[in-house]
């Protein structure tokens, strides 16, 4: 079947197609349209890949940069049958890195403390919390995700910029899957690096995670509880970060995973541990834990191998029944170490992290291709 595509909003991005005939993969390079000229487009796709009726939408590469009206709404899928033969569309705008955002959406950002007391250490840290932009006109309770290095995940000013969490956040809510609560954590500027070290002298001596992770889990999570309306239990708990802030993370995994059951890690910095040797708690009856890994091929020569020695690392421990991990790696070919890839995959790692978890396998499956070729 041939589609013709007409776009006169157009940049150096490639035009590609998805829908049931390919999984909704928004970046099958066997889908990518042919350019004619500045703003006319073309494949041919064979009928036997095709279904008797076809949905599909048009994309630059990601759901991230998916067509949509001039209004900056999403689009309905598009709908065709096989026998027609031919079809010919337009594409008004596209959506770029996930956005527009609609205001009424975000979530509502409050300043827990500027100063929130942390024993273990002596100290004192600014601590976030994102609420669902609904949380006070509704009795819910909602899961909690804990992160790392909030400097960098929404306030503007950041010197590397930062991961838009509130916009990503106003995006899942937009679709019903945002109920979620983020509590942010400053680091500690100059002691980032001794905060988010476990024990290793090599790196920095008096490395502090561990008093660190014990302020998290035994401090700052019972406030949390007490304070919000929050699901205690570990399934409805998670923690993450990015760089050395995915570091920690893993031992906060690791070494409470009676309370954290959801991983989200961005870019870790695993070379502090080349040899995977993390220190971890065992059980007779293993935890489930879902751990969620993105690493960028242009971040260093040695992130993407660390990262899929970890992984296979993860499933060993799987085959020896030492622990229960579920595993998803996305690896980002033109990712570098920075917030705005780090943006980009949250809104992923949050709906496989979280919003699947909470579903049927068969719902949440039929949900997120629902939710994916809708956006």
């Amino acid at each position: 079947m041939e589609f013709f595509l007409k776009s006169e909003d157009n940049d150096d991005r490639a035009i590609f197609i998805t829908g049931n005939f390919n999984k909704w993969n928004p970046k099958d390079p066997k889908f990518k349209l042919e350019k004619l000229d500045e703003s006319n487009y073309y494949i041919n796709i064979p009928d036997e890949w095709l279904n008797d009726e076809i949905e599909f939408k048009f994309t630059k590469g990601g759901w991230e940069n998916v067509e949509i009206d001039k209004y900056d709404n999403i689009t309905p899928n598009r709908k065709v049958q096989k026998e027609t033969k031919k079809n010919q569309a337009s594409v008004e705008k596209w959506r770029l890195n996930w956005g527009p955002f609609k205001k009424e959406f975000f979530p509502t950002v409050e300043l827990i403390d500027d100063e929130f007391y942390i024993p273990q250490l002596d100290k004192t840290r600014k601590v976030w919390a994102l609420l669902p932009f609904d949380y006070y006109e509704t009795e819910k309770s909602y899961p909690v995700l804990y992160l790392q290095d909030a400097q960098n995940l929404f306030n503007e000013g950041s010197a590397y910029g930062n991961w838009e969490i509130d916009k990503k956040l106003a995006l899942l809510a937009e679709y019903g899957r945002g109920e979620l609560i983020v509590i942010a954590v400053e680091h500690g500027n100059d002691d980032r690096i001794k905060e988010y070290i476990f024990d290793n002298n090599a790196v920095t001596e008096n490395a502090e995670g561990k008093k660190y992770l014990r302020f998290i889990t035994d401090t700052l999570k019972p406030w949390v509880d007490r304070n919000y309306r929050t699901k205690k239990d570990r399934e409805n708990t998670g923690i993450g970060g990015s760089s050395l802030g995915g570091l920690i993370s893993i031992y906060g995994g690791f070494l409470y995973p009676e309370v954290y059951s959801k991983l989200l890690i961005f870019s870790p910095s695993l070379w502090v541990e080349p040899n995977n040797n993390f220190p971890m708690i065992g059980f007779s009856n293993p935890f489930k834990i879902k751990v969620y890994l993105y690493g960028g091929k242009k971040e260093g020569s040695k992130m993407v191998s660390r990262i899929k020695l970890f992984e296979k690392s993860l499933k060993k421990l799987n085959a020896q029944k030492l622990y229960d991990f579920e595993v998803r790696t996305n690896i980002n070919e033109q990712g570098t170490h920075q917030e705005f890839f780090w943006s980009q995959e949250f809104p992923r790692a949050i709906e496989w992290l979280y919003i699947d978890s909470l579903e049927s396998p068969v719902k949440a499956k039929n949900e997120l291709e629902k939710y994916e070729a809708n956006d």
